[in-house]
């Protein structure tokens, strides 16, 4: 895409001040008019940690209230079909930050992982994969600079640690993100972050992360375009309660449910069939306030109509473990860790200015690793067919266009995970979705048009596509080089 395209251009303000300008006036200020006109959008991605697909409102969620972001979902797109690359963090991370997958980045399992040797009778060896993010790896932010972005990251990096941190990996400001995943002390102050120091006793982390957010927006170089990417470390573990919000839904779940939270077991695990966690909830709440003062704060700076807004989650919420999880991913099936929906599908928005209209809704399969060519369509920056990039440009799809051509999703997760699964790979194909699981050597396959919650088997029926999508999936991972895992 142009830089100069309807989507951000000043039209109707370069008319105008044409028609006022006077010979050498005009002639002087024309070179600095066309360069406003062609300027890049703005970004903001706001990453959220472990929040489930349907623990937003405006993905069917009625326990939690996230008003903020339905009205992002209001005034954008909505993509009912938006996947994690992985259903754990590090893995997504790396691939919305590189626009490739995770097995071709060698991140396969969130950093530093679960060593097989935790599991009883486990019966392959661990998997060995990369604890950080190569700096060979071209970052969205190394790759916006040719078109002047500042860019700014703020909260979970989870990447690596010194040497491979958000501003070694081509950001200008890094606050908050160093190697480690969960909030280290928690989600007050004092917290122990090296890399946010608290102000007072008792302040609370994403509200922090917010004002720091805010602050580069107030602050940055208003000559250069921006990329703030606002990585929460909500609502992952340790489930601490939002203090401002938590007694709102304590006595909402009070009013509103009976007898103990429905349980469902899952291979090993037990699995949440309810949202009634007042905790979690706040939890929520807490991001969606911040969403809502981030949009607010667009709005006030003038700068709503020249910035593109995506959110994420980065895999399912925690539903699955030995005991049951603090959230319910329902109508999908398990969540964080497992490659049912309920791990990988995520509560997805994007709003583009002049780009999306308002309230749509999108369909079609999309994946993590889309994200990085769809903002480099849109910054004009050409494509990187040297770096492999797996991803695809979410521009037509944002217009309102049906794509041209399907593609076959893939997902390989090798690995043991305390939500108690056990190796194993997917992959989609239209409306089939077929799961290995190596520890049973068992395979399972669903239409997901029918049967979004994945209850029922069609693997012993649809023999024919549950081969060719066995072999479609291993033709994938020998042609990426994919780590399977070996026997003990």
């Amino acid at each position: 895409m142009r830089h100069g395209t309807r989507l951000f251009a000043g039209g109707s303000i370069v008319s105008l001040l044409v028609a006022s300008l006077l010979g050498s006036l005009l002639a002087s200020l024309l070179p600095s008019l066309a360069a406003a006109a062609e300027r890049p959008p703005n970004f903001v991605f706001l990453l959220v940690d472990d929040l489930g697909w349907a623990d937003v409102g405006a993905f069917g969620s009625r326990y939690h209230e996230t008003p903020h972001i339905d009205r992002l979902a209001e005034l954008g797109m909505r993509f009912t079909d938006g996947y994690a690359a992985c259903p754990v963090c590090s893995p997504t991370r790396a691939s919305i930050l590189t626009g490739r997958h995770p097995v071709r980045v060698d991140i396969t399992d969130w950093i530093p992982g679960m060593a097989a040797s935790r599991i009883a009778n486990a019966r392959f060896q661990h998997v060995e994969d990369r604890d950080s993010l190569a700096l060979d790896e071209l970052t969205i932010a190394e790759a916006l600079r040719p078109a002047g972005y500042q860019s700014f990251f703020a909260g979970k990096w989870h990447l690596g640690g010194a040497g491979e941190l958000p501003t070694d990996q081509g950001f200008d400001f890094n606050v908050g993100g160093f190697h480690v995943g969960s909030p280290p002390g928690g989600y007050y102050s004092p917290w122990k972050n090296p890399h946010l120091k608290s102000k007072r006793d008792g302040e609370y982390l994403t509200e922090r992360l917010t004002e720091e957010s805010i602050s580069f927006l107030r602050s940055r170089d208003r000559a250069r375009p921006f990329l703030l990417y606002l990585s929460y470390y909500n609502v992952h573990t340790p489930i601490q309660p939002y203090r401002k919000r938590v007694a709102h839904f304590a006595e909402k779940a009070a009013e509103s449910f009976e007898g103990r939270t429905p349980t469902k077991a899952e291979r090993r695990g037990q699995s949440r069939l309810r949202q009634d966690n007042a905790a979690y909830a706040s939890m929520v709440a807490a991001v969606d306030d911040s969403v809502g003062s981030i949009l607010a704060e667009l709005d006030r700076l003038k700068l709503t109509e020249s910035t593109v807004v995506f959110f994420f989650s980065d895999n399912g919420g925690l539903c699955t473990k030995n005991k049951a999880g603090p959230t319910s991913n329902l109508p999908l099936r398990s969540g964080k860790g497992w490659l049912y929906e309920g791990g990988v599908r995520e509560p997805m928005i994007v709003r583009a200015p002049g780009l999306t209209k308002a309230g749509s809704v999108c369909s079609t399969p999309v994946v993590s690793m889309d994200f990085f060519p769809t903002m480099m369509e849109l910054a004009g920056l050409p494509a990187q067919p040297d770096r492999r990039v797996d991803g695809k440009s979410l521009t037509p799809l944002l217009r309102g266009e049906r794509p041209k051509l399907a593609r076959s999703l893939y997902w390989h997760y090798p690995h043991y995970h305390g939500s108690t699964w056990t190796p194993g790979a997917a992959i989609r194909q239209g409306d089939w979705k077929l799961i290995e699981f190596y520890e049973f050597d068992q395979v399972e396959l669903y239409n997901l048009r029918e049967d979004i919650g994945e209850t029922r088997d069609l693997s012993k029926v649809q023999v024919e596509k549950t081969a060719e999508l066995r072999r479609q999936l291993a033709s994938w991972q020998k042609r990426l080089g994919a780590k399977m895992p070996q026997p003990k």
